[in-house]
């Protein structure tokens, strides 16, 4: 971070020279100089240059007025005004309040100069920088010779070796550098909360509004279940949102608590839906407990906020409703949602902490934010036992963290900070707003069919759009008012095909054929439906991605109006079985796929799949304890009814387990393995679509086999 930009002055020698001495003693510390044309440039500059380190100009021309413009971009940026004799310093005590320092014009001056910009630039770069982050950084400079782990010593053992140059040169010395041992005394302890460590975890806090915060190495699934371990003792029963990550269903199978599931809605698309506020209710909850052999009053509560689809709850409503001591938000999906305004209330940490409860939220950090994989983060508010938690905490934790990753996950929440956070925030819900409105004027524009957006009509403004009974956009019958709202950065396309309510038209075009044509492109699709592909627009999505995407929406639409054939389309996908498509164009695949759509009449049996939960004949901890005894056999898919299931059962999109281990589907649930029955089917006409259903294996002759709890287990 060396760049200066230098705002020129108005010509005169006298003002001229002293910049042109400092412009050559800057350049002779290392900084590289650039010259904005005017005002405006400037502004765009810092905007679009995170390395800009300072700004030179002359207060006569541009006062205070460029300070504040400057500092809504980014008020930690260290500013330079150059005056004279006659300036007039007009300066209020708001304007002292930024990073904003005075120089006289004066000739023989600029190394003084020069070495005072460079130690503001050093104390900049130092206040930005989190407390973990730095001493990390500061450590890999300082090159000390260890005798301790890792063996590759800073990346040195991998230049011993032709392959493991090759590695080193990929991916770099600094990141080799940091990946360093728990013997490094200097940055404390993840394991115990010492050191940086411990002021990361404060820093984290803070910045995400909760009274404490854990950093954890190995995603929200294990997040999931360090909350879990600790908030739900065996034998307790807890309430878990079916639409829950598999994560959960892992938690119980590892400690023997009793699960009541919450309901969430489903639409046509098979967009998952929110749970409605009744589920909420203490009448609702103590109808379940008594439907629920062995079931007490439950102790803790999982929520799924938001949905993978982009549904955000009105949070202060469960936490104020729902009567159990704590109470655990699993968004894995939604780490931005402190940094702006449009989701104040809808996020777990948002308001004050709700007597006699603990909320927990938990979030991927990496998934939308700037954090590498696996970074993510615990938040909480309200009391618990910090010993008793961290004994959870540490069983999940490996002894040996990646520091690296700890560092991006306190680097993801610094970069929220303050101004420049808010504006990474708004540009990312500026351009999937953009994104929006540009497909539905070329829907206006275009002849023939285009695509839809999965939103309401005529939006205008950024917001979170609630889901209103009184609204057909969304397809959710009985929406409760003032209860679900939808995230303008996770985008919905909808293909051709059905409308909300789950009309089937007589033509289609399933959306797994304009993900197989982006992906042969680049473009990898975050969720396929029937007719729905969903697009996250991160801070990481710029206008180059974004225009490839819709580029890629267009070309597909021109192959498919051409009639092209499949080969030629979906080179990929023909090399799945060139036979079978050798002489096929793409739309008789598209009305091939669309007819056994409408054959089984999925939006239908998608919606009956949900209406009836499997029966659960035991808890998942004791299915597990069968299947680690070895009391479980194979059977073919088609023949679950009737048998107990030994792992849960998920189809992929949307990755939402339909049966979970101890689960048994009955005559009544018949229509969760019609339902994976038919999923199935597509792949069996057409190669290429085989269906990924976690729980099942597909053998080399095309059947599924999943595991269950032997007959004779079952009837003893």
């Amino acid at each position: 971070m060396n760049i200066l930009a230098i705002m020129r002055p108005e010509g005169v020698y006298y003002k001229d020279e002293p910049i042109r001495e400092l412009d050559a003693a800057l350049n002779e510390l290392g900084f590289k100089t650039i010259y904005p044309r005017d005002r405006a440039d400037l502004l765009k500059l810092i905007e679009s240059n995170a390395r800009i380190c300072g700004v030179i100009f002359d207060w006569d021309l541009h006062s205070s007025a460029l300070c504040s413009e400057i500092n809504e971009l980014n008020e930690y940026l260290p500013l330079y005004a150059f005056i004279n004799t006659h300036s007039t310093m007009d300066v209020s005590v708001h304007d002292m309040r930024m990073v904003l320092y005075f120089f006289e014009y004066a000739l023989n001056a600029a190394d003084d100069i020069a070495k005072r910009i460079r130690q503001y630039t050093d104390e900049y770069i130092d206040q930005i920088t989190p407390p973990l982050t730095k001493a990390l950084f500061n450590y890999v400079e300082e090159g000390k010779y260890t005798f301790c782990t890792p063996g590759h010593m800073a990346g040195t053992a991998f230049l011993k070796s032709p392959v493991g140059t090759l590695f080193y040169d990929f991916f770099g010395a600094k990141t080799l550098k940091a990946d360093v041992s728990i013997s490094v005394t200097e940055l404390g302890s993840l394991l115990d909360h010492t050191g940086p460590h411990l002021e990361a975890e404060e820093y984290i806090a803070r910045t995400f509004g909760a009274e404490q915060s854990y950093i954890v190495t190995n995603g929200t699934s294990t997040a999931n279940k360090i909350v879990g371990m600790y908030s739900a003792p065996a034998g307790s029963t807890v309430l878990i949102d079916r639409n829950c990550h598999k994560s959960l269903a892992h938690l119980m199978m590892m400690t023997n608590i009793i699960p009541i599931y919450l309901r969430p809605l489903r639409n046509a698309y098979g967009i998952l839906g929110g749970i409605p506020q009744r589920e909420f209710t203490r009448e609702s909850i103590e109808q379940k407990v008594a439907q629920t052999e062995n079931a007490t009053w439950p102790v803790h509560a999982v929520i799924t906020n938001s949905t993978y689809d982009g549904l955000l709850y009105n949070t202060d409503f469960i936490k104020q409703t729902l009567d159990v001591a704590s109470i655990h938000f699993d968004s894995a999906w939604v780490p931005y949602t402190n940094f702006h305004p449009i989701y104040a209330g809808k996020s777990g940490m948002s308001g004050d902490r709700i007597t006699g409860k603990v909320i927990y939220e938990t979030q991927s950090t990496h998934k939308l934010l700037a954090a590498f994989s696996q970074a993510s983060m615990i938040h909480i508010k309200g009391d618990y036992n910090e010993n008793t938690f961290n004994e959870a905490y540490m069983m999940h934790t490996t002894t040996s963290p990646n520091y690296g990753i700890v560092a991006s996950a306190e680097t993801a929440a610094a970069m929220l900070r303050g101004n420049p956070g808010r504006r990474l925030i708004n540009r990312s819900v500026e351009r999937a707003l953009y994104f929006r409105k540009e497909i539905q004027r070329l829907r206006e524009e275009m002849d023939g069919w285009f695509y839809d957006i999965w939103q309401p009509e005529g939006i205008d403004e950024a917001e979170c759009w609630p889901l209103n009974p009184d609204n057909n956009w969304h397809g959710f019958a009985n929406a409760d008012p003032d209860h679900m709202y939808l995230d303008p950065i996770k985008v919905t396309i909808l293909t051709p095909g059905m409308d909300e309510t789950g009309k089937l038209e007589a033509e289609g075009i399933p959306a797994a054929l304009v993900a197989k044509y982006l992906d042969e492109r680049g473009v990898v699709v975050e969720k396929t439906g029937p007719y729905n592909l969903l697009f996250l627009f991160s801070i990481g999505i710029d206008k180059t991605k974004s225009m490839s995407l819709m580029r890629g929406l267009t070309d597909f639409k021109r192959a498919y109006d051409l009639n092209l054939r499949v080969k030629n389309m979906l080179p990929d996908l023909y090399a799945e079985d060139p036979d079978f498509y050798r002489h096929m164009r793409i739309q008789d695949l598209a009305q091939g796929i669309h007819k056994l759509i409408v054959e089984h009449d999925l939006p239908t049996l998608m919606l009956k799949a949900f209406d009836v939960l499997p029966e659960m004949k035991m808890t998942p901890y004791e299915m597990f304890q069968h299947q680690v005894r070895g009391n479980i056999e194979e059977c073919e898919l088609e023949q679950l009814v009737g048998k107990v299931s030994a792992n849960m059962i998920l189809p992929y999109p949307p990755g939402v387990p339909v049966v979970m281990p101890g689960e048994m589907i009955t005559t009544e649930s018949r229509a969760v393995l019609d339902f994976l029955l038919m999923l199935c089917s597509i792949g069996e006409h057409f190669p290429g679509f085989e269906t990924d259903i976690h729980g099942a294996k597909l053998t080399e002759e095309g059947k599924y086999l999943v595991k269950v709890l032997k007959q004779e287990v079952l009837d003893a």
